[in-house]
């Protein structure tokens, strides 16, 4: 029997919603990429006592003890976190702890893994699968949105990403996206999303993106990104204050777009931006040239694309003094 379980899960890029005009049987649908970091990485260990630590603990611990109860758990534990993704940076660090702290959970007790149904009671994936399709497995995920039935977004392709390519995240510290009440205020507000714009996205995604990915065409894949971020951008701006949630990352995504970058955007409500380049030395050199445009707080990160999904590690410990 396992006496710790470290789990690894990546963050995401949210690309894109394909339909959010729920005039189809489906609303949302969404194109997302996990990434090679920032990751969520905890530990979970069998304890006389139950203790959280670590960034993130008071929500973790919220997810440890409702996931707990609804197994009929009783023993405690102790759960460090380790490493957390930032909060509330459309990076998806809300989905990624709670299906983390549930696989943690699960292994520790040798329970099959039920990623979607815990992510559903833990409050996560209302709207978007691609946090949830991230823990299975990596690549560039489509999901074809929810209907009526509650279930999770069914993933309806898994693209490999390529090696060389790479993604320019710009993170800005000084302010977070819109989350909790205030996201589901500004799906409210928001007017009707037309028809014809969710049309052009799933074109652009089948015609644009999906095809790019198997012939490995970064050109045609920035253009298709840029389009689709761009409309999705424009109906989000009466919400966020722009087509980018932080005028600081607009500043920089523009001038890496001036040194060759493509694929320019921003993740879910921001305030992270993306994009991409073909090869490291080629992202460095576009960093280079954006420098001097990223504010105090700001950072330009070079990742990757993960065409792989959590990392779960099990292990023996001694229990002496525990």
């Amino acid at each position: 029997m396992s006496n710790s379980v470290t789990i690894k899960v990546p963050a995401r890029l949210h690309l894109g919603f394909l339909d959010l005009s729920g005039e189809a049987v489906r609303r949302f649908g969404s194109l997302g990429l996990p990434l090679s970091e920032p990751e969520m990485v905890l530990t979970l260990s069998r304890a006389a006592e139950t203790v959280v630590e670590g960034p993130d603990s008071a929500r973790a611990a919220e997810h440890l003890a409702t996931l707990s109860k609804h197994l009929g758990i009783r023993s405690h534990h102790r759960l460090s976190i380790e490493q957390a993704i930032p909060r509330h940076a459309g990076l998806g660090s809300g989905t990624q702890i709670a299906i983390a702290v549930a696989a943690a959970l699960r292994t520790l007790h040798r329970l099959p893994l039920e990623t979607g149904t815990d992510a559903i009671l833990l409050g996560r994936g209302e709207r978007s699968g691609i946090g949830i399709a991230s823990f299975e497995s990596g690549g560039l995920i489509i999901d074809a949105g929810k209907d009526d039935s509650g279930k999770q977004p069914p993933v309806i392709a898994r693209l490999p990403f390529p090696e060389d390519w790479r993604v320019l995240l710009i993170l800005d510290s000084h302010q977070n996206g819109i989350h909790g009440s205030e996201e589901l205020e500004a799906f409210r507000a928001l007017p009707p999303f037309p028809t014809t714009s969710a049309g052009e996205i799933c074109r652009h995604v089948l015609m644009g993106v999906m095809p790019a990915m198997i012939e490995h065409n970064l050109a045609a894949f920035g253009t298709a990104i840029t389009a689709i971020q761009s409309t999705i951008g424009a109906y989000f701006a009466p919400a966020q204050g722009g087509v980018f949630t932080s005028k600081r990352v607009e500043v920089v995504a523009n001038r890496l777009a001036e040194a060759g970058a493509v694929g320019i955007g921003q993740s879910s409500w921001g305030p992270t931006g993306f994009a991409f380049a073909p090869s490291q030395d080629a992202a460095e050199a576009m960093v280079r040239a954006a420098a001097g445009t990223a504010e105090t707080g700001m950072e330009i990160k070079i990742v990757r694309g993960r065409n792989s999904g959590a990392e779960i590690a099990p292990s023996e410990l001694d229990l002496v003094g525990s």
